[in-house]
C-alpha cells in the first residue's frame, strides 16, 4: 500500500470547529406537519419534489393534504430519476424557474432531496450546473448566497441528504459521479417519518443502510480537523472538516445501531422498531458526516456506480439498470479500504470493530484492519450485498478506469487519514474485488 502519512498537526493547522445542522422534527406521523412548517418559513407556494413510484404511495396523498390544509399551493416535480444526472438536474431546474415559487419540499430518498437542492440553487441563481460543480470536476464556485427555505422528508433510510449540504449526481460526459457541497444547499428543516420505511423493499433498506454505515465509520476515521490547514477565513472551514468531537458522537451511535438493528430491518418491513432505528442512525450520521465528511470508500463509489455496465439489483425498479445502488457501491469497497488504513488510526477503527460485535479484548494495533473488515463483510452478507467489486461486475482490467473516475473526488479523498494517489487508489480496487 502507497498512501501516505500525514503529518502531525503543526502551525497553520485549524484550531476549531464548526457545527452545523438542520433543524430536525423526527417521529412516526410527522409528516402530517409539513403544512405548518412550510407556513412557518412564508411559503405560500411550493415547488414539490418526488418520484413517480412516491407519488402512487400514500405518503404522497398524506403530504399533499397536509399542504393543503395550510393553504399552501403545490407545484408537483414527480420526474426525479433513481439515479440523477447532470440532465435531470437541469430539467428539475426548468420547471423550478418555471413554476415561480417561494419554497421547496422534496419527499422521497437522497436522489429527489438533492434534486431539489439542485433544482432551488439553479433558479435561485441561474448558472451553468458545471459552475457550482466541486473542482476539479467542475469550476467549485460559491453559491452566491441564501437560498429558498427547503423541507426535506425522505423515504429511506441512509442518504442523510436531509441534513446536508451535498448534492450528488451522474455527469454523463464523465462517466463518473460527482457533485455541489455548501451549507446553503442545507435544509432548513428535516421532517423525518420512520412509517415511510414500511414501502421499502428489503433490498432497499440494506443497501441504504450500508450507506449509513459507512457515513459513520469514514466520518469517525477521516482527517482529524487539527490535521487540516486553517482557513483563510472562517466562512471558508470547508464542511468536509475532518473527524471532530461533535459528528464523533452521532458516528459511534449510528455504528451502533447499524449493528442492532440493520440485519433486523431488512428482514422484516413489519419490524417497525428496526425500521425506525436504522433511519434515526440515518439521520445521525447525515448530521456527522455533514460536519465531517466521508472519504475514500464514497470517493471510489462514485466510480463503481458511474461506469457500471449490466449490473441490476434486486428491488430496484427494472428500468433503472444498469444500476449499483450509492450505498451498495461504497459498501463493496469498505472492507479494503478500512483494512489498509486502519494504520493511521488503529485505536478508532478497534472502537468501529466493536461497535459493530467484533471481540477487541486484547487485540493489538496491528489487528485494527482485519478486525473491522471481517466485521463490515459479516453485515455486508447478512444483509445481501454482493461480494466485492466482482459481484457488480467488475474485475481487474476495470481497475485503471475505476481510478480515473475516483482522481476528482479530491473533496473526499483530501479527507482521508492518509495521503490517496493514483497507485494507493489501484491497490485498494485490486484488494476490493473479492473478499474470501
Amino acid at each position: 500500500m502507497t498512501c501516505g502519512h500525514l503529518a502531525a498537526a503543526a502551525a497553520g493547522c485549524d484550531t476549531a470547529f464548526t457545527i452545523d445542522a438542520s433543524r430536525v422534527t423526527f417521529g412516526s406521523g410527522a409528516l402530517g406537519e409539513v403544512g405548518d412548517r412550510a407556513r412557518s418559513y412564508g411559503i405560500r407556494r411550493v415547488a414539490l419534489f418526488t418520484d413517480p413510484r412516491i407519488r402512487a404511495l400514500p405518503w404522497f396523498a398524506e403530504v399533499a393534504h397536509a399542504l393543503a390544509a395550510a393553504g399552501v399551493d403545490a407545484a408537483v416535480f414527480d420526474a426525479v430519476a433513481v439515479e440523477p444526472t447532470d440532465v435531470s438536474f437541469d430539467d428539475a431546474a426548468r420547471f423550478a424557474r418555471d413554476a415561480k415559487v417561494d419554497g421547496y419540499l422534496s419527499l422521497g430518498g437522497g436522489s429527489v432531496i438533492d434534486t431539489c437542492k439542485a433544482a432551488n440553487l439553479l433558479a435561485t441563481y441561474p448558472a451553468p450546473l458545471r459552475a457550482y460543480v466541486n473542482a476539479p470536476a467542475g469550476d467549485g464556485a460559491p453559491v452566491p448566497g441564501a437560498l429558498a427555505p427547503h423541507l426535506a422528508c425522505p423515504t429511506t433510510s441512509g442518504t442523510g441528504s436531509e441534513v446536508t449540504g451535498i448534492a450528488i449526481f451522474d455527469w454523463l460526459a464523465l462517466g463518473a459521479k460527482t457533485g455541489i457541497a455548501s451549507a446553503r444547499l442545507r435544509p432548513s428543516e428535516a421532517i423525518v417519518d420512520p412509517r415511510t420505511t414500511r414501502t421499502l423493499p428489503a433490498a432497499v433498506v440494506a443497501a441504504s443502510g450500508m450507506d449509513v454505515l459507512c457515513h459513520a465509520l469514514e466520518s469517525y476515521t477521516a482527517r482529524p480537523y487539527a490535521l487540516r490547514a486553517a482557513p483563510a477565513s472562517p466562512a471558508a472551514r470547508p464542511m468536509s472538516q475532518g473527524a471532530n468531537p461533535w459528528s464523533d458522537l452521532g458516528c459511534r451511535e449510528a455504528i451502533r445501531l447499524a449493528h442492532a438493528y440493520l440485519a433486523r430491518a431488512v428482514a422484516d418491513a413489519t419490524d417497525t422498531e428496526a425500521r425506525t432505528q436504522i433511519m434515526w442512525a440515518a439521520t445521525l450520521a447525515g448530521i456527522a458526516f455533514g460536519n465531517a465528511g466521508v472519504h475514500a470508500p464514497h470517493a471510489m463509489a462514485y466510480a463503481v456506480a458511474g461506469r457500471v455496465r449490466d449490473f441490476a439489483p434486486a428491488g430496484y425498479p427494472a428500468e433503472s439498470a444498469p444500476l449499483v445502488p450509492h450505498g451498495m457501491a461504497v459498501s463493496v469497497n469498505a472492507p479494503a479500504v478500512f483494512r489498509a488504513f486502519a494504520t493511521f488510526q488503529p485505536a478508532r477503527h478497534l472502537e468501529a470493530a466493536a461497535l459493530l460485535g467484533a471481540e477487541t479484548r486484547g487485540a493489538a494495533a496491528g489487528d485494527a484492519g482485519e478486525l473491522l473488515a471481517q466485521a463490515i463483510i459479516a453485515l455486508s452478507r447478512a444483509n445481501g450485498i454482493p461480494n466485492g467489486l466482482a459481484g457488480v461486475g467488475y474485475g481487474e482490467a476495470d481497475i485503471g478506469a475505476l481510478v480515473a473516475g475516483t482522481l476528482p473526488q479530491q473533496r473526499l479523498l483530501a479527507n482521508a487519514p492518509c495521503v490517496v494517489d493514483a497507485a494507493c487508489l489501484g491497490a485498494l480496487f485490486h484488494a476490493a474485488l473479492t473478499y474470501g
